[in-house]
């Protein structure tokens, strides 16, 4: 047979076992040029991008990856104008609670089909795709986990002869313990600016007041009431937060426990490394699990996805978010940031297990709730609880009439 009939043979069996899909169409992607928007924010973040960018490009070396990083705040903005101007980028960052809102407006590919084909899938339990599925189709890939904890000082702690806070009664009295304003030192880091919102939802479910109530949106506002006077009352009433605090978003909160300002940190994996450059772990800061409310435990496990938001170079940009979830991506993230896999697999590594300052976290994996998701969301959580908070903050609203502004809120945001 000459090179020509067995180059024809050769080319006619490969075409068979695509059409079979017995081959990833992936495997026979060209060269490709895609872009990508996240909303990575922090040093620690853009090294551990960096570390996964460089691990894609040596095992993908025909796929170039440009990264755009938007603000947070201004993320949902970006995206909308996006989609009214037929300018998506390939693939972008996707958070649970923004989901609903974008394929609401079209800005996700549905990835369902690929997903099933995929054979990383297995390596997710069930749960791992909720905040990324609506109505039946699944819109991303988890790239990793944000596990909420607290960390605290543990020096401070020893020296007053407390332990680490399980109840929302024993963490107001450490705070007031270890508040010492002549000294500028306070017990809490309460995050009212930027980002703040999450905490507000939280505080409140933990008092019995969840945002989706059997299926139905909406506040009991009694219990809500409760929570904002209690969450707000500590800068108010009992001043165990900085006088920064209704400014304050995640630079100033770690910044102010970092530095010694605070005692108390609320947040998840993913700060650790900030605060190691600053703190000995095991020796002057600790970790333990989120404070018990009245009502409930209340531990965000949540993750992170990345989709695809136009069919353009599809394979490039799958095998770019599917990238995230194999060992070499993970596990360099990991390390750079400190956020944890979402690959339950994975989450079992060494590196995970054999670190005792992620204990915490461990156990956060076995009871942790996922955040709640509904159209609206984002922007009722971001225009309207995080201000009306932060009005109770500054003296300018009660609590019951901050919760007034929510529940009012989320009548529009249905």
């Amino acid at each position: 047979m000459t090179f020509a009939a067995d180059r024809r043979a050769f080319l006619k069996s490969v075409a068979a076992l695509v059409a079979a899909g017995a081959l990833p169409r992936a495997a026979l992607a060209q060269t490709a040029n895609i872009n990508y928007w996240h909303h990575f924010s922090s040093q620690v973040e853009f090294a551990g991008l960096d570390a996964v960018m460089k691990a894609f490009a040596a095992k993908h070396p025909a796929v170039k990856v440009t990264q755009e990083n938007i603000p947070n705040p201004e993320f949902m903005a970006k995206v909308t104008a996006a989609v009214a101007a037929d300018s998506k980028p390939d693939t972008s960052q996707v958070t649970a609670e923004r989901v609903a809102d974008l394929t609401a407006m079209g800005a996700l590919v549905d990835l369902t089909d690929r997903v099933n084909g995929w054979s990383g899938k297995a390596d997710y339990p069930d749960d791992r795709w909720k905040g990324v599925t609506r109505d039946g189709k699944i819109y991303g890939i988890p790239s990793f986990a944000f596990v909420d904890w607290m960390y605290y000082r543990k020096d401070w702690f020893e020296e007053a002869g407390i332990s680490a806070p399980k109840t929302f009664a024993e963490f107001l009295e450490a705070a007031k313990k270890l508040t010492d304003a002549s000294k500028n030192r306070y017990g809490f880091g309460l995050r009212g600016g930027a980002g703040g919102q999450k905490y507000i939802i939280d505080v409140m479910e933990a008092f019995g007041a969840p945002l989706v109530k059997d299926g139905h949106i909406g506040l009991d506002k009694a219990p809500a009431v409760e929570a904002i006077k209690f969450y707000a009352g500590l800068f108010t009433e009992h001043k165990v937060a900085p006088p920064s605090a209704p400014n304050d978003g995640y630079r100033q909160i770690v910044e102010a426990f970092s530095t010694g300002q605070t005692a108390m940190l609320w947040h998840h994996t993913g700060s650790i490394k900030d605060i190691e450059k600053a703190l000995k772990p095991g020796e002057q800061f600790a970790t333990a699990t989120m404070p018990a409310g009245p009502s409930a435990r209340i531990a965000r496990l949540a993750y992170a996805y990345n989709g695809l938001m136009k069919e353009t170079n599809a394979d490039a940009a799958w095998s770019w978010v599917s990238f995230w979830a194999e060992a070499d991506a993970a596990l360099a993230f990991l390390q750079a940031t400190g956020y944890f896999p979402a690959s339950a697999k994975l989450a079992q590594h060494a590196a995970i297990t054999g670190n005792p300052i992620y204990a915490p976290a461990a156990e956060v994996l076995g009871y942790g709730q996922l955040p709640p998701s509904f159209p609206g969301l984002a922007g009722w959580s971001e225009g309207v609880a995080l201000p009306a908070f932060q009005r109770a903050l500054i003296g300018q609203a009660t609590a019951e009439e901050a919760v007034d502004e929510m529940i009012a809120g989320l009548e529009e945001a249905k």
